[in-house]
């Protein structure tokens, strides 16, 4: 069981990494440069994402937005925040060699929540909860795969109509190797895809290549 379990989270994993955070070499987007020099963390991820989002981001940029963030430390919820996830993108980018930084990005997500746990809706809980779904578990300190799991559910039931919300939650049941409880929120999904980025749509795509189309008849969501 624990096998499985294992297979399909590192399955799951490599879904997540294949969708949102197509590595490929190449220069520095100027349109990340140009947001970078202002020196502003949530910006300069926000910048980050939008390129990952369309397929466009380079080594170059993830190495980057890294540097800029971690320039001058702010007290903010937001700039928790833009820590966590540039941190995050860069551990996706550097697989097992940015192992090291992945208690940063439990650290800053949860600073982050500590300062505003409702921050774009629970955006730095949504990343902590997929962090300790997906992590392993010597990685992290503060969280395990249940705990993920527990703060993505809470998260769907608080932010409902976010589909980025029921996609993570979906992603988790299926890594944990439970999938029956993922349908709901992969037809929550499909039926707001276009509301999706382009790398979530691509995810949401090949979770449910990878369980089989759900049965989405009766609407039980």
């Amino acid at each position: 069981m624990a096998t499985e379990r294992r297979r399909r989270l590192a399955l799951v994993l490599g879904l997540c990494i294949a969708a949102a955070c197509a590595g490929r070499s190449g220069p520095l987007n100027p349109q990340l440069e140009a947001v970078g020099v202002r020196s502003d963390a949530l910006a300069t991820s926000d910048a980050l994402e939008a390129l990952i989002a369309d397929g466009k981001d380079t080594p170059a940029d993830r190495e980057y937005a890294y540097t800029i963030v971690c320039e001058r430390e702010e007290t903010s919820a937001a700039y928790a925040f833009a820590r966590a996830a540039v941190t995050g993108r860069l551990v996706q980018q550097r697989g097992l060699l940015g192992a090291s930084l992945v208690p940063d990005v439990e650290r800053w997500a949860l600073r982050s929540r500590t300062l505003d746990a409702d921050f774009r809706d629970g955006a730095a809980t949504r990343l902590l909860g997929t962090l300790y779904v997906v992590a392993p578990a010597g990685l992290v300190a503060h969280g395990d795969s249940e705990q993920g799991l527990s703060l993505l559910e809470g998260l769907t039931q608080k932010y409902p109509g976010t589909p980025e919300n029921h996609l993570r939650l979906a992603e988790a049941y299926i890594a944990l190797g439970d999938p029956g409880p993922a349908a709901p929120h992969l037809c929550f999904s499909l039926e707001r895809r276009a509301m999706l980025r382009q790398d979530d749509a691509q995810l949401l795509d090949q979770l449910v290549a990878t369980t089989g189309p759900p049965d989405c008849a009766a609407k039980p969501y």
